[in-house]
């Protein structure tokens, strides 16, 4: 587990969460990609020794000219646990696959969202490990 921010660099956490999958989720939901007032980035967030679990953000970047307020953001670790366009299974899977054998996903939840800044909301993503 010494090496999890390699395996889990900028250009693989692109790849388990495209950068089209908000526009997907946006399209779902409003019909139009273009209502949409934030995209999302997943980001890792470093592992848990105590608990031996991976921690990640599913972070809400606003987009320009678009506003990210909280009672818009509150709602949605509820909504992304089972929305199947944001597929939090199937991104644990493929995290899981990374991890080569290592080590396997149990379990994982979502957490409350939490504003890191105007602009940016968090959303954690605890994946424990067996």
């Amino acid at each position: 587990m010494d090496n999890l921010e390699t395996i889990f660099d900028d250009q693989t956490l692109s790849a388990l969460f495209p950068a089209g999958r908000a526009n997907d989720f946006f399209e779902a939901l409003f019909g139009d990609a273009g209502e949409g007032a934030y995209d999302i980035r997943l980001s890792f967030a470093g592992y848990d020794t105590g608990a031996n679990s991976l921690r990640f953000f599913l972070n809400l970047h606003e987009r320009p000219g678009c506003c990210l307020v909280c009672n818009l953001t509150y709602g949605l670790p509820e909504v992304f646990s089972r929305h199947p366009v944001i597929n939090i299974k199937g991104l644990v899977a493929d995290i899981e696959k990374k991890l080569d054998g290592k080590a396997s996903c149990s379990d994982w939840k979502l957490g409350t969202t939490v504003q890191q800044e105007k602009s940016l909301h968090s959303i954690p993503l605890h994946i424990q490990l067996v």
